[in-house]
């Protein structure tokens, strides 16, 4: 199974030099002079780097043996994040390579899908909003309400974050994960 240029979209899988990428952007380009082309950002699956690849126009790619599963985690142990299966509750360690934008987005007991490439784990996606609680941060202050000031903020992943500056540690905001952004309190202590 192939795919060709003009089947090209953002989002899409595709496998080069026995990799697998991710189509991040392209553009199709017909010059005056000369056939056309396909200029794409392609993200590895596997490292994260983002690389740019110019395609000949109708140039065929290749279709990664790609599977998604559904997992829970569990914990981290030595150099490795252990998951649960959720069909057949086989427990499976993932490098901490493979999470690596994701780690600190992992909650106790949080689901999320795994992608494998050829029956080897190689990345996971965490929901896009996760709550979760400041365990350390500057104290907030009464009538600190400064439009878009903000400060840093530790969150129970060791994640930091920049919040407004009325948070105090204790409270449970939401987290957009895509951006790695604030987007509201859900509690306070």
């Amino acid at each position: 199974m192939y795919y060709y240029t003009t089947d090209f979209k953002k989002g899409l899988k595709i496998e080069i030099d026995k990799e697998p990428f991710e189509i991040v952007d392209f553009q199709h380009v017909k010059p005056g002079k000369g056939g056309a082309f396909v200029r794409a950002k392609l993200k590895n699956l596997i490292n994260g780097r983002v690389i740019d690849r110019t395609f000949r126009s109708g140039e065929k790619v290749g279709t990664p043996d790609l599977e998604e599963k559904s997992m829970q985690y569990l914990y981290f142990e030595g150099s490795d994040y252990v998951f649960m299966d959720n069909e057949t509750y086989d427990h499976v360690r993932i490098d901490k390579e493979a999470v690596y934008d994701s780690a600190g987005f992992l909650l106790d007991n949080i689901q999320v899908n795994v992608l494998y490439y050829n029956k080897m784990p190689i990345n996971i996606e965490v929901p896009n909003f996760i709550e979760a609680k400041i365990v350390k941060t500057e104290p907030g202050l009464r009538g600190d309400t400064v439009s878009g000031a903000t400060k840093p903020a530790i969150l129970e992943t060791n994640l930091v974050i920049n919040v407004p500056l009325f948070l105090n540690e204790g409270d449970i905001i939401k987290i957009d994960t895509r951006t790695k952004s604030y987007i509201e309190r859900v509690a306070s202590k």
